[in-house]
């Protein structure tokens, strides 16, 4: 295995490296070397035929599939970068770990290095979700809290690990490690799949998703339009790619419910030029949602499909009537949505939802408790 800069092609051997030193970019791994994994049994995960959202969409003549990564141990996909991260880390004798997140990241090295038996500091903005937070603080991590928004949280947790020779489990592109535990995903949608899908739909933030999808598929030999999903309150990468421009200028404060995409990439930017270029490459799209469509997106996944998704896992569902009524999603698509992190995470937007929920007084009358059910059965 070695490092390679995605930009100036510079190789270095497979050490701590978080950025190329000849040009600043970003460092991918050039094969394997079978370095074992810190692992809680995270390993391929479902993937769903999604036949009532496909009956949701007007027009629509094709497949939807979710590719349910709320099933990882920890309840994201972060499982799979921080499985390799740390492995590699401590492969190199670094025994503590530190990592910036906006949840499920945090979660996920909280959880992993239990596991290792190693400590870690997990450094979050102060409006993390607090079901994020619980999972974090639950799994004995230190836990750092930093007023504003997500890139604060990063610049601290690059300094502790330049300065106080921490491995820095970050999950944007600034661990190539870790970057490169997700390439299983791409490789497992063609083989599920038997063969590529038309479309993989990725709630992006800085977009290391996008690149393990990308490169998976190219692994298999098999090619896809990439759609990197992100909120409408949170957007450089969009902004980016409607302007028509190559470079990602960085976002001001978040506003959004998804708080798993709400990056604003303030001082490294090239992360989300990365991203960018590969959306481009696959002849795909970058496309933002809003609240509203992510709420609806939420209801509809867990009431048609059984999936218990945060907003930010909903996202691609959210984005599919736009890309049909833009004529993105032809007759014969093949569309998947990877379904990145678990309800649990963020259920203050499930519990402002009007749900169906009706008082028994007397449930010995059980006349009465089956004409009250099938009242509410009419009612849907």
């Amino acid at each position: 295995m070695e490092l390679r800069c995605v930009d100036c092609g510079e190789t270095y051997p497979p050490v701590l490296m978080y950025r190329c030193k000849a040009c600043g970019g970003i460092l991918e791994t050039v094969g394997d070397d079978d370095t074992l994994r810190v692992s809680l049994g995270e390993s391929t995960t479902p993937l769903l035929r999604a036949r009532r959202i496909e009956a949701a969409l007007p027009g629509f003549s094709g497949e939807i599939w979710l590719k349910d990564e709320t099933r990882n141990p920890s309840g994201s996909f972060k499982d799979r970068l921080v499985a390799s991260a740390m492995g590699r880390a401590l492969s190199l004798g670094i025994r503590k770990v530190v990592c910036a997140s906006s949840g499920n990241a945090g979660a996920a090295t909280a959880a992993y290095a239990a596991r290792a038996g190693i400590p870690a500091v997990i450094i979050v903005p102060a409006n993390t979700p607090l079901g994020k937070v619980t999972q974090i603080a639950a799994y004995g991590a230190i836990l750092l809290l930093v007023e504003g928004h997500y890139s604060k949280s990063y610049d601290l947790a690059l300094a502790l690990a330049e300065r106080h020779g921490f491995a820095n489990l970050t999950t944007t592109f600034i661990n190539p490690y870790a970057v490169a535990g997700l390439t299983a995903v791409g490789t497992e949608l063609v083989v599920q799949l038997g063969g590529a899908p038309s479309h993989v739909l990725v709630p992006t933030g800085s977009g290391p998703l996008v690149k393990g999808v990308w490169q998976g598929m190219v692994d298999a030999g098999a090619t896809t339009r990439l759609i990197a999903v992100q909120a409408e309150g949170c957007a450089p990468i969009v902004q980016a790619f409607e302007a028509g421009a190559e470079e990602v200028t960085a976002w001001g404060m978040p506003q959004t419910i998804a708080s798993g995409i709400s990056d604003p990439l303030i001082g490294y930017e090239r992360d989300g030029a990365y991203t960018l270029k590969l959306v481009r490459e696959s002849g795909g799209r970058a496309i933002a949602v809003g609240d509203e469509e992510l709420r609806a997106a939420m209801r509809l996944l867990a009431r048609s499909e059984g999936i218990y998704a945060e907003p930010t896992g909903a996202s691609p569902i959210a984005a599919l009537p736009r890309l049909l009524s833009d004529g993105e999603l032809p007759p014969g698509s093949r569309v998947v949505c990877m379904v990145t992190g678990h309800g649990f995470k963020d259920g203050k937007a499930y519990q402002e939802m009007p749900v169906r929920t009706h008082k028994v007084e007397d449930p010995a009358d059980i006349a009465a408790v089956a004409g009250l059910c099938e009242a509410a059965l009419k009612a849907v």
